[in-house]
């Protein structure tokens, strides 16, 4: 069964285009029954039909295509939205800035000009100075090629976006819908009977610029290099690709998460489309939240540090913590992480000022007992199998693995990977259980061993997976483990 299809009201539109097999007449699309099979890998859908307006071939082919599971661009959201001008363009009320400054620039030297209207194609541009614009208006709207009007009263305004049809291009805006739509799916140019044939499209979320991200360069070329010998097509992805998530079967997230940016839009977006995706967002959600973690432990006995929320730095409050804790004391803002916005105070003057500085930034602070240990566990735990362990030792001269102070390199302390059947069996077995509770994903569970017994600090979500560190005693069949578990889920998913 063809894995992309193009959708048209006439083959004779695509007369200006390459010849090829994944092309399709829109009513056939909806009368054949055999495409509401179940596949292993989802069907994609490029609607081209000429009108997609309600109750027309085009709309039923975006909702057929929904509800058989299929990809599908422009999905119904998209359509019932840009419907509505009033709403969507309240929805661009953000981007206005970004259309009066282009507009101001594209008109700098042109006198009476009081309207504008660019086309853009799968998020492209032929003007150079729309570019941005055009790309963020396709983020928040995914359709073929759209039609932006702005005007000029005061200020320049987007006035308007439309869909329009392949159909309505002259030859220059041909050649340019034809590249666009080459860079949007490269399946429909590959050569016939090609050497190699992926069997998943995999996307990796990353930050070029993060200075702590989850995976090093050289981590990142291993687990490629593993994925290019399993047969699975890796791309790396930043921030500005959302919209093109539906070109993927999977979704890596390997930039530092958190459900205040773009990496938990990502993460919700990609389940959506039906990715299979780690970190996915129920995940994300609970390990960032500190406050739901400690109650889960607490409901499931999973042994953790002596810790308390507080929401307030009355004397009764710090004579509490006082007696349950004594100093030091370690105080977290909850959605902190790389040990960010954590603290230590050694007294009752320190402990009032960082607790008001703190809640000045969250509603509720967590205060644990300080258990010091030279080193704490990871324990790697990938769909209910522990994966890796080591050992992260505390900064040199610090009581962090972190310590934020330093500059350079030398930020944190050193580490130890051990087979894992050289850890402690409680250690293993509080991990496994601490993350079966959260999920079936990926995820780094943070121990501290104390006098025989194991105390959860917390567990990631977005766990580090650094070359010579994390893949030093697996090696390449760390990345191997990680991407079967990707196969798997695709395959296992009904």
């Amino acid at each position: 069964m063809k894995e992309l299809i193009v959708l048209v009201d006439n083959i004779e539109d695509w007369q200006a285009y390459y010849p090829t097999e994944h092309l399709m007449l829109a009513k056939d699309y909806l009368f054949d029954l055999n495409l509401g099979s179940a596949t292993k890998r989802p069907i994609r859908v490029i609607n081209l039909c000429k009108s997609y307006k309600y109750l027309s071939v085009g709309y039923y082919s975006s909702l057929l295509a929904e509800s058989r599971a299929h990809r599908v661009i422009p999905t119904i959201k998209t359509l019932n939205d840009l419907s509505k001008k009033k709403l969507y363009l309240y929805d661009l009320d953000e981007l206005q800035k970004v259309a009066e400054e282009a507009a101001e620039r594209f008109t700098k030297n042109i006198n009476g000009v009081k309207a504008i209207a660019f086309r853009c194609y799968f998020g492209h541009s032929k003007e150079e100075l729309f570019k941005s614009l055009a790309r963020q208006i396709y983020d928040q709207f995914p359709c073929p090629i759209l039609e932006v009007k702005l005007n000029l009263k005061e200020l320049w305004k987007i006035e308007s976006i439309t869909p329009i049809s392949f159909t309505e291009l002259n030859e220059a805006e041909e050649e340019m819908f034809g590249k666009s739509l080459e860079l949007y799916s490269t399946r429909m140019w590959r050569l016939p009977n090609p050497k190699k044939t992926y069997v998943f499209d995999l996307a990796i979320l990353v930050n070029p610029e993060e200075e702590l991200p989850p995976s090093d360069e050289s981590a990142l070329k291993n687990f490629e290099r593993v994925c290019s010998e399993m047969g699975i097509y890796c791309e790396r992805i930043t921030k500005k690709c959302i919209s093109r998530l539906n070109e993927f079967d999977g979704l890596f997230i390997r930039e530092t998460t958190t459900i205040k940016n773009h990496t938990y839009a990502f993460s919700h977006r990609a389940q959506q489309e039906g990715l299979v995706v780690i970190d996915d967002p129920e995940s994300i959600l609970k390990c960032t939240n500190k406050v739901f973690m400690y109650n889960l432990m607490e409901r499931h006995k999973v042994p953790q540090l002596p810790s308390r929320f507080v929401s307030e730095s009355k004397d009764a409050t710090l004579n509490y913590l006082e007696e349950s804790f004594q100093y030091p004391m370690i105080l977290k803002i909850p959605d902190g992480s790389f040990s960010i916005g954590v603290t230590k105070v050694k007294t009752r003057e320190e402990l009032k000022s960082v607790l008001n500085d703190f809640l000045k930034k969250s509603a509720l602070v967590l205060v644990q007992k300080f258990l010091p240990t030279d080193f704490d566990w990871r324990i790697g735990v990938l769909r209910g199998q522990p994966l890796y362990a080591c050992k992260y030792f505390m900064s040199k001269g610090h009581w962090q693995i972190y310590d934020h102070n330093k500059l350079g390199e030398d930020i944190s302390g050193d580490s130890e990977t051990l087979p894992l059947d050289q850890v402690p069996k409680f250690i293993i077995d509080t991990a496994t259980k601490i993350s079966g509770l959260v999920g079936n994903g990926l995820y780094g569970v943070d121990i501290k061993e104390h006098d025989g017994e194991a105390y959860v600090v917390e567990v990631n979500d977005n766990p580090s997976i650094d070359h010579n560190v994390e893949d030093l005693v697996l090696g390449d069949e760390l990345y191997r483990k990680i991407a079967k578990a990707f196969i798997e889920k695709v395959n296992s998913t009904p």
